[in-house]
């Protein structure tokens, strides 16, 4: 009877998860409405502007308005644009979840995408200060069949193997970027002069009209087609320092399916790494 009860409840509650409205609140609201099947608390403020503006960011809804409208302007413009902005606001949450779920808890055993694939991280101090990367056989089915064997003891902190991957990872992106701008520079005619590893947050690569390459090192989590996009596009850059249908046909030459692969960059999820 007990278990009959508890069933009920659960369903019952599951109702009304359901049909509670979703709630976005920016940590910082100080206005709140109702938009359809949300209710949404946002981030108020006047300024020197002509227009209403909506912003939406990580913390949710900003509205900016002039001195001069009318609060109920104001709430009718958000009314107006309420698809909008609770289609905005929930693709943002997603985001942030998703990006969260990818986040990487630095331990012994710990997975991380490597070229593609899956690679297992494993602590053994028999390796002294060394990393050595082991292609495993006869593993079960959809287990990792890369591990990089770290050498660091078995009480190491999540940052000395945080640490200890990064600098393995940037060496190892070192090697594989200077043999693919290697490759495909011939191919291009143009000759490249300096590699340089970046961490910046928005861009995966960017080039000089002096040969100098910077590419992104975590670019070695993907698949070596996408990295030979990236590699071809800056390289591009070289011959086409824009844009332009010139420099795109200049990619295709080398890299035919580049506008599949671009899409493939921009939308997998890379783990967050902190």
């Amino acid at each position: 009877m007990r278990s009959l009860l508890q069933s009920t409840l659960d369903l019952f509650a599951t109702q009304q998860s359901a049909l509670a409205p979703a709630v976005f609140r920016h940590p910082r609201a100080n206005r709140e409405i109702r938009l359809g099947d949300a209710i949404v608390a946002y981030e108020f403020k006047r300024g020197r502007r002509r227009t209403i503006g909506f912003v939406v960011g990580p913390d949710g809804l900003v509205v900016s308005a002039p001195k001069w409208v009318s609060l109920v302007d104001v709430q009718a413009a958000v009314h107006e644009k309420a698809s909008w902005i609770v289609r905005k606001l929930a693709e943002t949450r997603e985001r942030h979840e998703r990006l969260v779920s990818t986040r990487i808890a630095w331990n012994d055993g710990v997975v991380i995408p490597f070229l593609g694939q899956q690679l297992v991280v494993l602590l053994d101090p028999r390796h002294g200060a060394a990393a050595v990367l082991h292609h495993d056989t006869g593993a079960v089915p959809g287990t990792p069949l890369l591990s990089l064997r770290l050498g660091l003891p078995r009480q190491a902190s999540a940052e000395q193997i945080r640490d200890a991957v990064q600098a393995w990872l940037m060496r190892h992106a070192r090697r594989v970027f200077t043999e693919r701008l290697n490759h495909f520079a011939p191919q291009l005619q143009v000759q490249w002069s300096r590699l340089s590893l970046s961490s910046a947050g928005t861009r995966w690569g960017s080039a000089r009209a002096d040969g100098s390459i910077r590419l992104h090192w975590r670019l070695v989590h993907f698949r070596i087609s996408v990295i030979d996009y990236v590699v071809a596009h800056e390289l591009s850059h070289l011959r086409v320092m824009d844009h332009s249908p010139r420099f795109w046909d200049t990619v295709r030459s080398v890299v035919p399916d580049y506008a599949e692969l671009r899409l493939q960059l921009k939308d997998e999820t890379v783990p967050q790494w902190s």
